[in-house]
């Protein structure tokens, strides 16, 4: 059974092209690379926003990367599919080290998009 928002409360429609699951949005590798290409930076607000990402605020992935444990603001899936991206060089990774925990706080691209 879905819950009806309330009248006063307005709804927030998904961009076009979004899956959506039980967890909020699906997006593939592939999908993540194009818009990663696209801007030359990405913080994960903006990947959460744009593939429709809702998990809870403080939910975090671990990836290892280069021996190293990092953490990234993404759901479980997605930041699999985003250290897969990084362990191949398609992308970067920009780190806040305030806290004594390394987190990605946003990607930029490695490789420029070839344009005929």
């Amino acid at each position: 059974m879905v819950a009806k928002p309330p009248e006063d409360r307005p709804t927030i429609a998904r961009p076009a092209g979004v899956a959506t699951g039980a967890g909020g949005g699906a997006c593939t590798a592939s999908q993540l690379r194009r818009f990663i290409r696209s801007r030359p930076y990405v913080p994960m607000h903006e990947l959460r926003r744009r593939f429709a990402l809702n998990g809870g605020a403080d939910e975090m992935a671990a990836v290892d990367i280069e021996g190293q444990r990092l953490w990234v603001g993404l759901p479980v899936r997605e930041g699999r599919l985003l250290a897969d991206l990084l362990r191949g060089g398609d992308i970067g990774y920009e780190i806040s080290v305030d806290p004594f925990t390394p987190v990605i706080v946003g990607v930029y691209a490695l490789r420029s998009i070839q344009r005929p």
